[in-house]
This record gives C-alpha cells, sequence and structure tokens, in this order.
C-alpha cells in the first residue's frame, strides 16, 4: 500500500503515516465483488473500493467497475484507497445477470478479443449459448473466436463429424477455430500465438475445461479445477470472481466465472439481425427494409434456409434473442 501513505519520522525518530491525499491511475486486475485490485503503473497491486455512484448508459449493473478497465483512485490520509472515476471504456462485454433480471453485468473491458471456450463432449456446450456470447461480441465492437477444448474425448466417428460440422459452420460465417486438449497440451501452441500481447477474455459454461486450460497458458497458476458432475453432465463454478492474468511473453487473460446460461441486454429487435454476420449480409436482398425475417414476402434470409444456405441453428439463437428484444413477440416460421 506504499502508494496510499507516505510515513514521516520525528526528531525523536518514530515513523507516523502523514496526514496526505494522492491520486494515482492503474489497471483493474480484479474484481472480488467486495473490492478491487488496481496495479498502478510501476507500482505494486493496491486493493480499492469504490467512492460514488457510477453508471454505465442509464444500466443497473452489479459491477459498474469490471476487470479490465483504468481508473483513477484516490488515497486517503488512513491509507485506505477508493475508486474515483472510469477512464473511457474502448469496448467492454456485459450479459444479463439472470433471465428474469433488469440487472447487467459487465464481464470485462478494454479487449482486444474474447475466445469462447466450448467442448462437444463432457459436457455438450448448446450452439444457443455460443450464437448469444457471438452475437453480443458483435454487439458491443469485440473480435470473437471459438475455442473447442477436450477433443482428447472425441474418439469415435460420430464425434469427429461432429466437430467438423460446428468448425465448418462458424469457420463458414467467418470466426476462427481453434481445436485444442488442455489436459494433453493437443493445440496449444496455435492458441497461445494468437493470445501473444493481447488482452484476451475467456468466457464459457461451467465444466469446459477453463480452468485447466489457463493454467496451460500459464504456467505456476494453478487455478482450482473440478470433476463434472456425473448425474447432469454439467461443470461446477470454480472461478467464483473476475481476474487478469498476465501471459509469459506479454499480453493478458481475463478469466471469468463460469455460466450456466448468457442472456442478452437492451437488444432492439430490429438490429439483432446486425450480430448475425451471415443473416445481415442476406438481408441486403429482402424486399423489404424493415425485414424482421420471420414472415414477410420475400425474404432473402428465410430463402437461404430454406436453401442450407444458412444454418437452422443460427436461425433458431436469432430467434431466441428477437424474443428477448420483442418480449416473446416471434415465433420460429419452420
Amino acid at each position: 500500500m506504499a502508494l496510499c501513505s507516505e510515513m514521516r519520522q520525528d526528531r525523536d525518530g518514530s515513523s507516523h503515516v502523514a496526514d496526505v491525499s494522492r491520486t494515482f491511475c492503474g489497471l483493474v486486475v480484479k474484481n472480488t465483488g467486495a473490492w478491487y485490485t488496481v496495479l498502478p503503473d510501476g507500482a505494486p497491486p493496491v486493493n480499492c473500493k469504490i467512492k460514488g455512484n457510477f453508471r454505465l448508459k442509464g444500466i443497473r449493473t452489479t459491477n459498474p467497475v469490471a476487470v479490465g478497465d483504468r481508473v483513477e483512485v484516490l488515497c486517503a490520509p488512513d491509507g485506505s484507497a477508493y475508486i474515483t472515476s472510469i477512464c473511457p471504456r474502448k469496448n467492454y462485454i456485459i450479459r444479463r445477470a439472470s433471465n428474469l433480471s433488469k440487472e447487467a453485468s459487465i464481464l470485462a473491458a478494454n479487449l482486444d478479443q474474447a475466445m469462447i471456450v466450448v467442448t462437444l463432449k463432457h459436457p455438450l456446450t448448446s450452439t444457443n449459448f455460443i450464437d448469444r456470447v457471438l452475437a453480443t461480441c458483435e454487439a458491443y465492437g469485440v473480435e470473437a473466436a471459438l475455442v473447442i477444448n477436450k477433443t482428447d474425448l472425441l474418439t469415435d466417428a460420430d464425434d469427429a463429424e461432429l466437430l467438423e460440422a460446428v468448425s465448418y459452420l462458424y469457420r463458414s460465417i467467418g470466426y476462427r477455430v481453434y481445436h485444442v486438449s488442455a489436459r494433453n497440451g493437443t493445440g496449444m501452441d496455435a492458441l497461445r500465438e494468437a493470445l501473444h500481447d493481447k488482452v484476451t477474455l475467456i468466457s464459457g459454461n461451467s465444466g469446459v475445461g477453463k480452468s485447466t486450460l489457463i493454467n496451460n497458458l500459464v504456467p505456476g497458476l494453478n487455478l482450482r479445477t473440478a470433476a463434472i458432475s456425473q448425474a447432469h453432465d454439467q461443470g461446477m463454478h470454480t472461478t467464483t470472481f473476475s481476474e487478469m492474468c498476465p501471459l509469459p511473453g506479454g499480453g493478458w487473460l481475463i478469466d471469468t466465472p463460469g455460466v450456466r446460461g448468457f442472456g442478452t441486454l437492451d437488444m432492439d429487435m430490429h438490429e439483432v439481425s446486425h450480430f448475425f454476420p451471415e443473416i445481415f449480409r442476406t438481408s441486403a436482398d429482402c424486399r423489404y427494409g424493415d425485414c424482421t425475417h420471420t414472415h414477410e414476402p420475400g425474404c432473402a434470409v428465410l430463402a437461404a434456409i430454406e436453401e442450407g444456405l444458412i444454418a437452422r441453428s443460427r436461425y433458431a439463437s436469432y430467434l431466441s434473442i428477437l424474443e428477448d428484444a420483442g418480449e416473446g413477440k416471434y415465433r420460429k416460421p419452420f
């Protein structure tokens, strides 16, 4: 806490904390919910609390300050430290705190990219979850990629076919897809290269092996891992707070708690299609400019789905987000 206290020595040789206040800027590297750890430039980390009332475009958030934020910190004379302001963000990722909640949770700020860790076995990640995260990344200006983990579990022909199908689907849209096994190291060199010198959010369902993946990427970190529930084939939460981890050779990973679902927030129903690149590209040929791609005559998107040019799984995810935005107004036409 050297930045937040200045020792003075009296004439009799005794020392005391000087009655001074000071400010500094730094990077938020951990959020436990109760306090934040801020890393000043060229100094040890400082534990801080929030001072003042923070708002993000009027949205109620469970964590107004996020890991990855640059902030200004006020150090009080008693050595305590308070975050007083947030520097302008270049971007952020946000999700609805729960399906019924009106509050949001900011996962991270000032990102270069997001890596969505998924598995095709033990557990199986739903395409709806993948598409919701990808759409949110599109909406908030964050480049995204898929990391298919636990490829060592894909041992038969059906597994190989599923891996190829999922990879082809997302690569054909324009997303990078990495095949890795964090347990045995397969594919990790290519992933390390993609992470080098970048600030990367690592996100995914519980149980997809995020902690094992990060332990492989950052030797000595030793994040806690847990076994998959045999009854439900689901993971248990081992990460309980968000934290930035420096990568060997440069760059940062932002580890976040695993989630079961991913609620989108305040998407305009007329803009949802913008966040599905293949639907947005195809929509240029729709008869009507305000086409919702649900029932309108001359809809190029519906025609492309019938022809197999747009995946039905992607369209189902589009409709689910459209229902979020339109309060259940739309139904699947197929």
